[in-house]
């Protein structure tokens, strides 16, 4: 790791401790190149790492320039980066509202701090929603080991934006979504082919009023296979159910992620009527 480069090393949104989707973030990376940027985060070899690369943009201390990166390639928007991030700035800056401009567009996250913990919130952009091909479909289905038979018929396979676009896949039975599997560079392929920067969501619901989700996000890339904690398809996956009215909003959805990579994570949901959609969570400095 560069030595005259300051690397913070956090989680966000654990459930308990060892949990949460580890991060790096950069608080100043005003002087970085994009190589060096890259080459940062792939060393760190988390899923994403944040880089700021204005710390106060036009002299606010409340608004700052951020880029994310994996370990292979720079990405729109990281959802538990930005969660990761906005809790430090809290710390160092104080509670409240920060704004956070990316690649996707200005991103406001509200932080609060109780008992001693800090909290932050990000509100997305607007959403969108898109039919799949039945063709990829089919290939999707393919690689996860699935059948249309497996999917919850009240839930359809569609693509969901809310920062990255991320394809949604909903598995009615508890026992085949604990057991799937997937070659990893097999799904890289058809990641990459579709511009499916962000995770393959894959989802079961755990309640009939569709408001709590175990939920399981591939990201293969080096050593991962699976994001623990995934906030930029948390966001998308609240837009996907009140596009497709399966909830009525304003809504409140729990997300839980993780488990079956060891890293147990929570995720809170805001869903409004219109417009962003609200992820709510924690993050602490992990070393």
């Amino acid at each position: 790791m560069d030595d005259d480069v300051r690397v913070l090393h956090m989680a966000a949104f654990a459930a308990e401790p060892g949990g949460g989707n580890p991060a790096g973030v950069v608080p100043d990376a005003s002087a970085l190149s994009d190589e060096r940027m890259q080459h940062i985060a792939a060393e760190l070899g988390y899923p994403e790492s944040a880089f700021v690369v204005d710390p106060a943009v036009g002299g606010d201390p409340r608004r700052a320039r951020l880029r994310y990166f994996s370990p292979g390639a720079e990405i729109p928007f990281c959802g538990h980066a930005t969660i990761a991030t906005a809790v430090w700035f809290a710390g160092e800056r104080g509670p409240g509202e920060f704004t956070f401009e990316t690649n996707v567009g200005p991103v406001v996250i509200a932080t609060a701090e109780a008992d001693g913990r800090i909290t932050a919130s990000f509100t997305s952009v607007d959403p969108e929603l898109r039919d799949l091909d039945v063709r990829v479909q089919a290939e999707l289905l393919g690689l996860l080991g699935l059948s249309e038979e497996d999917l919850d018929p009240r839930l359809p396979l569609r693509e969901s934006f809310a920062g990255n676009w991320h394809p949604i896949v909903a598995i009615r039975d508890q026992a085949v979504f604990d057991a799937f599997s997937f070659d990893p560079l097999a799904m890289r392929e058809l990641m990459d082919a579709r511009g499916w920067t962000g995770t393959v969501t894959v989802v079961h619901a755990l309640s009939d009023a569709a408001d709590e989700f175990d939920a399981r996000n591939l990201f293969p890339v080096g050593a991962i296979t699976e994001d623990p904690a995934t906030g930029s398809a948390a966001a998308s996956l609240g837009a996907y159910l009140r596009a497709i009215g399966a909830v009525a909003p304003p809504a409140r959805l729990t997300i839980r992620q993780g488990r079956h990579v060891g890293r147990p994570s929570i995720l809170r949901v805001e869903i409004p009527v219109e417009g962003g959609i609200t992820v709510t969570g924690t993050a602490e400095i992990t070393d």
